[in-house]
């Protein structure tokens, strides 16, 4: 297998890896957490170093899971006082174990190789030189299989437990009456998170999990109301990402992880720009309707309030003045009704016509029903 096709299939496995649980994270608006977590959880790797004095050891892993944990206990503890926002409780509590951490490995590791760079940025690059071998025989990198693992890993546990998640997710209290703990099911998907972060770290660094745990998600959340499609789509658009992302930085020689994590927002702006329910695109141009759409109602309510009611008549130039728009706003109302068949002109008079009555009076009647 060649060194490129590897890297983008540790790319795809990260990707899809991050993106499940991040689907979660997004839902429960706590995208932010992600942040925090891949970079506190190398407290815990530094302090599990101490005890093991061994890079290779499982108890790394354990500790980054358990810091992960305890990062989110904090800010959930500090949230809890109702003295700090959560965004605040973040910014107190992940800048506070990520510099501990910092200072721990410059100040009694500085000899060991916990490169603190490496952590954040990640080198893809460097991925397929370290490989796996198995009784003298080279299987293929190792990322391949940690990462492979990871992946396995988060989809068992989102199958398992997908209902768990989806309603203590949108009703912790239904989940409580259903007999499950959603605190439980909280700090479980706050693990799996933790666990995902540190698995990813030689890899891909921190950067990279959080765009890839927080972009796809956000993507498909734009594309889809329902949570497996949106849970499918988030792998599919994370895949993508990794993939399309390893060619621009071959294209432009440039960093690998970089051009991944570019991709992914690049992606996230089309679809923000695109998507066809939810795009700005669409968003502005349903906006403009509906406002052309109300204009037209609001003159025709004014001409049939003038008409039975006050038995007067409107002229063309006293609209804009009458309902306070400018000129060029107006023309454009009078000829959507005019071709509409709802108003006539005659002698620089406004007069509605037997549709445009019919029309004034149903919608009138609906509004005020």
């Amino acid at each position: 297998m060649s060194p490129g096709l590897e890297i983008q299939l540790i790319a795809v496995f990260v990707a899809v890896a991050s993106a499940l649980p991040g689907v979660f994270l997004v839902l429960r608006k706590m995208s932010m957490m992600s942040d925090s977590i891949t970079h506190t959880i190398l407290l815990g790797i530094v302090l599990a170093f101490f005890l093991t004095q061994d890079l290779s050891s499982p108890i790394l892993i354990v500790g980054a899971a358990l810091m992960g944990v305890i990062t989110v206990w904090l800010t959930e503890t500090l949230n809890r006082t109702r003295l700090f926002a959560e965004d605040a409780a973040i910014g107190l509590v992940f800048p506070l174990l990520f510099s501990i951490a910092i200072i721990l490995i410059t100040r009694y590791a500085g000899s060991v190789h916990l490169d603190t760079d490496s952590v954040l940025l990640g080198e893809l690059a460097f991925a397929p030189f370290d490989r796996m071998i198995v009784g003298g025989v080279d299987i293929g990198a190792k990322a391949l299989y940690t990462t492979g693992i990871l992946l396995f890993m988060n989809l068992a546990a989102i199958l398992l437990f997908c209902k768990e998640l989806e309603v203590s997710t949108f009703d912790p209290m239904l989940a409580a009456v259903l007999g499950f703990s959603p605190g439980l099911v909280h700090y479980g998907l706050m693990t799996l998170v933790s666990l995902t972060a540190v698995g990813s770290f030689q890899a891909v660094g921190s950067v990279l999990v959080v765009a890839f745990m927080i972009g796809p998600p956000v993507t498909a959340y734009l594309l889809t109301d329902n949570l497996k499609r949106m849970l499918w789509l988030s792998g599919l658009i994370g895949a993508f990402n990794g993939i399309a992302g390893y060619h621009l930085a071959v294209w432009l020689d440039v960093s690998i992880a970089g051009s991944m994590a570019v991709m992914t927002g690049f992606v996230f702006f089309l679809v923000f720009l695109f998507a066809p329910s939810r795009g700005l695109v669409r968003t502005l141009t349903l906006r403009k309707k509906q406002r052309l759409e109300f204009a037209e109602k609001a003159l025709l309510f004014h001409l049939l309030n003038n008409e039975t009611e006050r038995e007067e008549q409107t002229a063309v130039a006293s609209v804009s003045g009458q309902l306070r728009w400018n000129q060029n706003f107006t023309e454009k109302i009078l000829n959507r009704l005019l071709k509409s068949g709802c108003i006539q002109i005659q002698s620089d008079v406004i007069v509605l016509t037997p549709h445009g009555l019919n029309q004034s009076r149903k919608e009138y009647q609906e509004l005020f029903a």
